[in-house]
């Protein structure tokens, strides 16, 4: 198959399993989103499950309350008068101003929420101050709320909250000294008084009857003949408003048309480039040049050890090679070997290979000709033994006959 042929089928076949994985990751964010929206919501009226509050709708019923489930701001009556709100803003997405609303109608109102500006609206001075799950039982003969009071006891399950104002009666404490925090607080409204409700234990379906729960949930909802049962939705009037509700109708075609024109940039530039080609540098730098430039370096920072230690590195590799000796050979075989053949002492051999710091330029030049010293030493006596070695060995002749010198003499 040929080169160019081979690489587009590449090509292809990347770009389709970029495809096939997107739409993958997409199908399993819808179908995890599904999923979400299958499972109860905390609080959920019309739920049986742990979390949820139908046994206590149904004991209200059977007591004669009506219970009227509202979602959203649509279907809230205008006029609240008539029984106790239960505004359940678990989801933290009521507006502030709803809230108002709510608090200028109706007299009876219990608060679900752990939104500060919510707490504010209905007028009361207090902070959220976290969950707690402990499920610790505490009493509540001594609380000022009438429905609190008459349970004698409730379990601190579900959100706390600090408060410093004293016209804001407070029950079913969780910790001790500063820590002290509230899971039950009422303040007066202009229409009459909120009890903000943080025991959400009292509501569900798996703790409401454990300790004086269903006597609290009882005598805060079903006092009077009529129940609203508020949640606020997310997409309703009485939402707050979110980053993408005020932004305006053009981001959302902005947004995916910037996408589709990253999508094609990631395309147009993620194309193979072809070879690479070998092209000639503008300018040759010699080595020398780069060695005069690293030693102007090096003197003006002054630092004589490093130059010295260069060049005995320099000395070594060149000593070493001169003995025969790997690359590999540690510095302590190059020394003895090279003190071996020079016959100097090993400790000289190694001041002047290895060495110690320099102080100034005249110890800096000493060094580097005791480096020179050694190196022509070495060669000299490497030298000397391969001449020696290569010298072949002749056998003992006998000498030569003497000739007489005088004329016609003989041998």
């Amino acid at each position: 198959m040929p080169a160019d042929r081979r690489d587009r089928l590449v090509r292809i076949g990347g770009w389709t399993a970029v495809v096939l994985v997107g739409l993958l990751l997409a199908a399993l964010t819808a179908a995890v989103g599904s999923g979400d929206r299958g499972q109860a919501t905390p609080l959920d009226p019309s739920s049986t499950v742990g979390s949820g509050s139908r046994a206590l709708v149904r004991v209200l019923e059977e007591q004669g309350t009506t219970v009227d489930v509202v979602r959203g701001a649509d279907r809230l009556d205008a006029d609240l008068s008539d029984g106790t709100v239960l505004v359940d803003d678990s989801a933290g997405v009521l507006s502030p101003a709803a809230g108002r609303r709510i608090a200028r109608t109706a007299p009876d109102v219990v608060l679900v929420t752990t939104d500060p500006r919510v707490l504010e609206a209905f007028g009361v001075d207090a902070r959220p101050a976290g969950g707690t799950s402990a499920g610790t039982v505490v009493d509540t003969t001594s609380c000022v709320v009438p429905a609190a009071r008459a349970a004698g006891s409730v379990t601190t399950s579900g959100v706390t909250y600090d408060t410093d104002d004293p016209d804001v009666d407070r029950c079913a404490p969780s910790g001790d000294g500063e820590d002290r925090r509230w899971g039950l607080l009422r303040a007066d409204t202009r229409a009459g008084s909120v009890t903000v409700l943080g025991t959400t234990a009292a509501l569900r379906n798996d703790t409401v009857t454990s300790a004086g729960n269903a006597a609290l949930a009882l005598g805060l909802l079903g006092d009077g003949d009529r129940l609203v049962w508020y949640v606020p939705t997310a997409t309703g009037r009485d939402a707050a408003p979110t980053l993408g509700s005020l932004a305006p109708p053009w981001v959302p075609s902005a947004i995916g048309l910037l996408g589709l024109v990253a999508v094609a940039a990631a395309v147009w530039r993620g194309r193979r480039l072809g070879p690479l080609v070998v092209e000639r540098l503008p300018v040759v730098v010699r080595a020398a040049e780069t060695t005069e430039g690293r030693a102007r370096l090096a003197a003006r920072v002054r630092d004589r050890t490093h130059t010295l230690d260069t060049l005995r590195v320099a000395a070594l590799r060149r000593t070493g090679r001169s003995l025969g000796l790997p690359r590999s050979a540690h510095v302590d075989e190059v020394v003895r070997r090279a003190a071996a053949v020079t016959g100097r002492p090993v400790a000289a051999v190694g001041a002047v290979l290895v060495g110690g710091p320099v102080d100034d330029d005249r110890a800096l030049v000493d060094g580097a000709a005791a480096l020179d010293d050694l190196e022509r030493a070495v060669r000299r006596a490497v030298s000397g033994e391969a001449s020696r070695a290569s010298r072949p060995e002749r056998p003992d002749r006998p000498p030569a006959p003497t000739t007489d010198p005088r004329p016609g003499g003989r041998p």
